[in-house]
């Protein structure tokens, strides 16, 4: 797309309009060539540069395709080598491990039994002070409403007493 160039009013005054229009039509024209040219040598250097860029790019993929193959018989062996001294170590480990658990599951054992009888007795223990907090809490509530029974037929005697001698009061009078 051209670019319109813009003068001044001066210039337009001092060479005319239709001088001033037919360099800024030459200056466009002259844009778009040299926007053509460089189009075109950009589009011509970027088909070299693709061209290198596939040969370097095959010549690349030969050598990775010969190092793999060599890494993968490398590979192979080693994990050979590999496979054959952790299948042996993993037999000893499994060996040890055996021996391990069987000494922690007897050790085990063991701190069951103690835990188990300790909690038996210290259940022992909390049956027996519930039991005596309970007696305990049973002969208070006995006497508290033993106290309380007194105290309320104290009231309703008296109470009653009032009643009665407003009742007869009110009989005499």
């Amino acid at each position: 797309m051209p670019v319109t160039a813009k003068l001044s009013r001066r210039f337009y005054d001092t060479f005319g309009d239709e001088l001033t229009n037919e360099l800024v039509e030459w200056f466009n024209a002259v844009d778009l060539t040299y926007r053509a040219d460089l189009r075109d040598f950009n589009e011509l250097n970027f088909a070299r540069f693709d061209a290198k860029l596939e040969q370097r790019l095959a010549e690349f993929d030969a050598k990775l395709e010969n190092r793999l193959a060599e890494s993968d018989g490398k590979l192979e062996r080693r994990l050979a080598e590999f496979e054959v001294k952790l299948e042996t170590r993993l037999a000893e480990f499994e060996v040890k491990l055996e021996t391990r658990l069987a000494e922690f599951e007897v050790k085990m054992e063991k701190r069951f039994l103690n835990l188990e009888s300790r909690f038996d007795r210290r259940f022992l223990e909390l049956d027996q002070k519930i039991e005596h907090r309970t007696l305990s809490l049973r002969a208070d509530m006995v006497q508290s409403i033993a106290g309380l029974r007194a105290e309320m037929i104290k009231w309703m005697f008296v109470f009653w007493i009032g009643t009665v001698a407003t009742f007869f009061l009110a009989r005499l009078l």
